[in-house]
């Protein structure tokens, strides 16, 4: 059986992943991901198709999967997140998309905490300066006694909230499916809607997978029912802000920051609206992005693969982690 690898962070990272999956005897075609349509379908054409896929955040389109198919068996999708990949269409093909949810939640909550941090005490403007020899100095803002509006509580968003009560923050939440006991456990208090958060937070950060319905859901509308100078933190998905809406009020003070994990289109291009504007803190996708954390995707990842494709459990019973 062949399988493209395409997801960077599993493949840069040492672990017992490795040799899980070296020890499928499966031949493993490995690219540098995320790919683009057209590069998935050139490696499905070059290659002769695939068995499966263990992939990051490449475009697994409808013609992508038509042109892999019928030897494709199965997506085993390396993280929680399955806006890159049409599985209406793969579900129509009868190909099972597997993901790893329950993975990540720790790390991406840390670090969602981590660009708050970074915003309220202005740290883009400390760092430059001193490494610059200079000793400029702004005054930042505690995190303690403000509101965080969480737009969804699904695994990452509760973590954020455990963290936010040990920071003494009043938690203000939205969510479809409302986590009632958790909610009551940690106090945070319920919004009719996700719109309703947003003037009531001093923090905004977003939590919610990327759909069609919220695509660009924080837009220069949203932006403007926010407090003057409240921060947005994103370590989701970059669908869900209108980029040009956020750089903008981050210029004009409307935002007093931007703290993300993700752009729209990844890697983010030259000349990005984001680039030329101090108060936004991006990092390239890395907020699950730590050792323990890929460990725990990647071996849930393969084993989804290995299991499915060898029709049973055999396998793992005998190459157990």
């Amino acid at each position: 059986m062949k399988i493209l690898l395409t997801t960077t962070s599993f493949q840069d990272t040492p672990g017992a992943h490795h040799a899980l999956l070296d020890r499928s005897g499966f031949e493993v075609v490995r690219a540098r991901g995320p790919l683009t349509e057209a590069q998935m379908l050139e490696l499905i054409e070059k290659n002769g198709g695939f068995d499966g896929f263990l992939n990051g955040d490449d475009r697994i389109t409808a013609k992508v999967i038509d042109a892999a198919g019928p030897r494709l068996r199965v997506i085993a999708k390396y993280g929680i997140g399955l806006d890159s990949i049409d599985v209406a269409h793969a579900t129509a093909r009868r190909i099972p998309v597997l993901f790893t949810p329950g993975v990540n939640h720790t790390t991406v909550a840390e670090h969602a905490f981590g660009l708050m941090i970074g915003l309220a005490k202005e740290f883009w403007i400390h760092l430059a300066a001193v490494k610059n020899g200079k000793w400029t100095r702004h005054t930042g803002h505690e995190l303690m006694g403000k509101t965080l509006g969480v737009l969804g509580l699904g695994r990452i968003g509760q973590e954020v909230v455990k963290r936010a009560n040990a920071f003494g923050m009043r938690c203000v939440g939205f969510d479809l499916y409302w986590p009632e006991a958790f909610a009551a456990e940690y106090g945070v208090e319920r919004a009719a809607t996700a719109e309703e958060v947003l003037p009531l937070a001093d923090v905004v950060t977003l939590h919610m997978n990327l759909t069609d319905a919220n695509r660009g859901f924080i837009n220069a509308r949203a932006l403007a029912t926010m407090k003057r100078g409240a921060y947005l933190i994103n370590t989701a998905r970059g669908g869900l802000v209108v980029e040009s809406d956020v750089a903008q009020a981050c210029r004009d003070g409307q935002l007093g920051g931007y703290g993300a994990d993700v752009v729209d289109e990844e890697p983010m291009k030259p000349g990005h609206p984001f680039q030329s504007v101090d108060n936004i803190l991006i990092t390239p996708h890395i907020g699950s992005r730590t050792f323990e954390s890929v460990e725990r995707q990647a071996l849930r990842a393969v084993t989804n693969l290995v299991e499915y494709l060898n029709g049973g459990k055999d396998y793992i019973q005998a190459n157990r982690f």
